[in-house]
């Protein structure tokens, strides 16, 4: 499980994570894990995942092999990882089942994603949200939305977003510090 986080302030875009791995009632902090950074860089937008550890590498994966993804806009980023799991199946074997009565198949993984066209979450049936000022996702969130609620008049996205991770550390058995984060600036439209 995990603490991510998105923040738009500003004209400030920021994206960070907590550095802790667990694997049912152990956990593997940064001290031990040699690649505990749970956020990635692609062409321009920053990404998060909550799920299995494995999501990280194999999504790192598909994105390096499917040309002309697009993640400037929920539309967009709906049609990419529409292509995406087309791939996930084919090359990565994912297995596309959840809940009986799902209405499709799902991704199984849920995605923040930071760029300078904004703040974006994908979740397992491929569902995309815009958010205006901030999200959460992983098991810290409810800690991070209301630290970052809380403290938004107050602070930058750069600040907002240190704050949810570490309400999300400070409550949350599954995420711990340090973290990571990155700033960028948005583009105004």
């Amino acid at each position: 499980m995990t603490t991510v986080v998105v923040v738009r302030k500003d004209g400030q875009i920021a994206i960070a994570a907590d550095s802790q791995s667990t694997f049912g009632d152990m956990r593997l902090g940064a001290l031990d894990d040699a690649r505990w950074n749970k956020i990635f860089q692609h062409d321009g937008s920053y990404f998060a995942i909550c799920g299995s550890a494995a999501h990280d590498l194999v999504l790192q994966s598909a994105l390096k092999r499917i040309k002309n993804l697009d993640f400037t806009s929920r539309a967009a980023i709906f049609e990419s990882f529409r292509k995406l799991h087309a791939k996930l199946k084919e090359e990565f074997y994912l297995k596309p089942e959840e809940e009986e009565d799902d209405p499709y198949e799902s991704s199984q993984m849920t995605v923040l994603i930071a760029n300078a066209y904004g703040i974006f979450g994908v979740y397992s049936l491929r569902e995309v949200y815009e958010f205006q000022r901030f999200w959460a996702m992983g098991s810290g969130r409810d800690y991070a939305i209301g630290a970052m609620h809380t403290l938004y008049d107050t602070l930058d996205a750069a600040a907002l977003a240190k704050a949810g991770i570490e309400a999300g550390c400070a409550f949350d058995v599954s995420s711990s510090l340090p973290m990571t984060s990155y700033q960028l600036t948005e583009l105004l439209g």
